[in-house]
């Protein structure tokens, strides 16, 4: 299983495009999202770690490792997300 730190992932919408991603470039992928914790585990069939990761990227979330992001401190406040989706959700 692969995970992800994805610090601008607040929302659904958020876990929606990024799910979307994810299954873009395998489709088998099961793709959970931990909105509190701002992380994306991504189970495979088979491991393609920078195929997920850039996916995850080029719908314009940040994405690192979360072994290596967790030590982070903080995520961002709602509405901070790239969803551009930021005025249906609270501040």
């Amino acid at each position: 299983m692969l995970a992800y730190q994805v610090p601008d992932m607040t929302c659904s919408h958020c876990v929606n495009a990024i799910t979307r991603a994810v299954h873009a470039v395998q489709p088998d992928a099961v793709v959970e999202a931990d909105l509190a914790r701002h992380v994306v585990q991504v189970d495979l069939p088979e491991a393609q770690a920078d195929a997920v990761r850039q996916a995850i990227v080029a719908a314009g979330y940040e994405a690192e490792p979360a072994v290596a992001a967790a030590a982070a401190p903080g995520a961002p406040a709602c509405g901070g997300c790239g969803c551009s989706g930021a005025s249906r959700h609270p501040a």
